[in-house]
Parts: structure tokens; C-alpha cells; sequence
């Protein structure tokens, strides 16, 4: 593999959103530009990016160049800037990485997959149509289910509550190790990794 990760958080633009459930995969992009000392630029592929080297490789080298993209276009229309990006940065699918959001995994629950079905999540479905294909590997970031009868389409666009901030916190550093994980020591050491701890 000898061209540039590509790591894009799934949300939707502007303040408005930045804070709500949908948007967490966002959020963890914004955790590794911290880890990278990187502020995002636009780019020309309608989103923001941050372009560095991410992580350590076994034997202390720097991690590999890695891309940090959030798409500028509403949730449901991601395929577009990110098939723009792949083709921009010359990225395969299989050193693209999408970090979203998940009802499905409840709250702190993070988990790695490679290819799959979209489960309803619209970005992911835009993200497969674009590319042609679902060989991508993916980051599920637990939001939990919405309450009593709430409209999931609804829940998803709220914002985390006061008493989850905390625990997101540190769902999203744990979210950025596991990038780290994929980029530096592959995707099979990164699953073992992330579903075997605690």
C-alpha cells in the first residue's frame, strides 16, 4: 500500500449541527487533526481536509500520510465529495476509512468492519454509490436508540446529552486509537485490538 490513507468523518455542515449524534464521526476527525497538530483546509472536492502523517509504525518510523476529510455536503450527498477525494488523492477503497455514526451500538461502543450493508445509514449508502463498491472499511461509533416512540431521523440530529459528554470524551479518543490502529498496523490487529479490550 503505498498511497495516502484516506480517513473521512461522516456529519453534516455548520455549527447547527456540530454538536449533535449524527456528527460524531466528525468529531473524531477532529480529534486525530488534534494528534496530527493540523488545522482543516478547504479543498476543491467540497470539504475540509487535513493532509499529515498520523501515528507510529512498529519499530518507532512515522505513521503513514494520512488524510483527514470532512465532506462539505449534507449527510445523505457524502458520496460525491468523497468519491472526488479518492480520485484527487489517488486512494483505493481499500485505504479509505469512513467514521459514522450508529444506532444500532449503544453509546461508548466502537466497532471495525471492512464491506458490508449501509444499515439504513444514509451517508454510507451515498458513500457505496458513488465508489461503486462497499469494500471500504468502516468505524462504527455507538449512539444508542432513541427514546420511547422519538422518530430515529429525529434522534439523531439532538445533540449528546450533559451526562454523556464525559463518556463521549473518551469514546472519541478511543475512536482516534483505533484509527491509528488500522493506518499503522492494519485493519486485523486493529479489530483484535479494539474488540478485545476491556
Amino acid at each position: 500500500m503505498s498511497g495516502p490513507w484516506l480517513v473521512v468523518g461522516l456529519g453534516n455542515p455548520g455549527p447547527p449541527y456540530a454538536g449533535n449524534r449524527h456528527n460524531v464521526g466528525q468529531m473524531v476527525v477532529d480529534v486525530l487533526a488534534g494528534r496530527m497538530a493540523r488545522t482543516f483546509t478547504a479543498h476543491k472536492a467540497r470539504a475540509a481536509v487535513v493532509d499529515g502523517r498520523l501515528g507510529t509504525l512498529p519499530g518507532g518510523a512515522p505513521g503513514p500520510r494520512v488524510i483527514l476529510a470532512k465532506p462539505g455536503s449534507y449527510m445523505n450527498l457524502s458520496g460525491g465529495p468523497v468519491a472526488a477525494l479518492c480520485a484527487f488523492y489517488g486512494v483505493d477503497a481499500d485505504q479509505l476509512l469512513v467514521v459514522h455514526d450508529e444506532l444500532d451500538l449503544p453509546v461508548d461502543t466502537l466497532r471495525l468492519k471492512r464491506d458490508g450493508g449501509e444499515g439504513g445509514h444514509n451517508g454510507l449508502r451515498s458513500i457505496s454509490a458513488a465508489l461503486g463498491t462497499r469494500e471500504y472499511v468502516r468505524l462504527r461509533v455507538g449512539i444508542g436508540r432513541p427514546p420511547g416512540r422519538m422518530d430515529p431521523a429525529d434522534f439523531v440530529l439532538r445533540d449528546f446529552s450533559v451526562a454523556e459528554r464525559p463518556g463521549l470524551a473518551v469514546t472519541l479518543e478511543e475512536a482516534a486509537d483505533a484509527v491509528e490502529d488500522v493506518v499503522t498496523l492494519g485493519l486485523e490487529k486493529a479489530q483484535l485490538r479494539l474488540h478485545t479490550q476491556g
